[in-house]
């Protein structure tokens, strides 16, 4: 007997179906179908689901259910959908995504490294000029958010020259590069570094980190990398640092809402590179692989996988 898995999603066709394609492909008297194609008893009878990005009264629309497999790493927004519910979440760990990251922070840090805004902005007034070259050596890096993508992002721009200070809310062990921790950590590490990278879980505590008074303790001239969750940043406060010159440039991934409004004033902020959050997309061969090992467990030993923690938000 075949036993019948939902997938809720609020994605594309093309990728929900290129999803289905790659789990089903590799799990065994196991199918995972699109939630409306299931009957009512398969909804009653479903013990897990596969989501992204799902719609959440479809998930209460399964009594039985006990866990959700999500096909992305960032689950902030499922959290705080089922605030209400005691159902367990499990994210997207895909060893693939955190070396995907890396290469783009390696990329963007290497953009402003290399002055390309300044490059681009003489190109624009066809101006020809030669900026002074700086050593990767002299330009400090601080990381914030020090969990598997920050670690991974964090060696490859230290195998690339650039000194790497990494910070987290509070003191772990795990660390291989130099660490600031809490408040008078952020301070420090803020104040050190030429650019500034996000790689921080959205929680309570981390939205609207980055507002006016610690934009004011960046070193002038510094740039800042968003690749985590927009509203870590105060873009209105980003904006009044970028105005008065105090920071030099913000390349940004990632927004609170997406795709971001045509009126927004940083599309055409001559200080801003805005990107379509692109920096780490799921990819779906290796994230499906897991998210199919992880059901395929589920259903022979009974095993749920490691759950994200309600209270700290990942």
């Amino acid at each position: 007997m075949t036993i019948v898995v939902p997938f809720c999603g609020r994605i594309t066709p093309r990728e929900r179906q290129e999803s289905l394609n790659a789990i089903n492909a590799v799990l065994n008297n196991i199918r995972v179908l699109p939630f409306e194609d299931l009957t009512d008893g398969e909804r009653r009878t479903a013990r897990m689901a596969v989501v992204a990005n799902p719609d959440p009264t479809n998930l209460l629309d399964l009594p039985m259910l006990e866990w959700v497999q999500s096909l992305w790493a960032g689950v902030d927004r499922l959290v705080d959908e089922l605030s209400a519910s005691s159902l367990k979440i499990v994210r997207m760990t895909d060893p693939q995504l955190a070396q995907t990251m890396a290469e783009a922070v390696l990329a963007w840090t290497l953009y402003i490294h290399r002055d390309m805004p300044a490059y681009h902005r003489q190109q624009r007034e066809k101006h020809w000029e030669q900026l002074p070259l700086v050593s990767p050596q002299d330009r400090p890096v601080g990381i914030l958010g020090m969990g598997n993508l920050g670690r991974v992002a964090a060696q490859r721009l230290k195998n690339n020259g650039f000194p790497v200070t990494g910070w987290s809310r509070s003191p772990w062990t795990k660390a291989d590069i130099p660490m600031k921790y809490g408040p008078h950590g952020l301070e420090a590490i803020l104040r050190n570094s030429s650019i500034v990278v996000v790689l921080l879980p959205l929680t309570p505590q981390t939205r609207g980190l980055l507002d006016d008074w610690r934009f004011g303790q960046m070193r002038k001239g510094a740039a800042l990398l968003n690749f985590a969750r927009g509203p870590i940043v105060d873009h209105a406060a980003l904006i009044r640092a970028l105005d008065r010159d105090h920071l030099g440039h913000a390349v940004l991934d990632v927004f609170e809402h997406e795709p971001l409004s045509e009126q927004d004033p940083l599309w055409g902020h001559p200080k801003v590179t805005v990107l379509p959050h692109i920096t780490a997309p799921t990819q779906i061969g290796t994230a499906t692989a897991l998210a199919a090992r992880n059901i395929q467990n589920f259903f022979d030993q009974g095993q749920i996988p490691r759950a994200v923690n309600r209270e700290l938000g990942y």
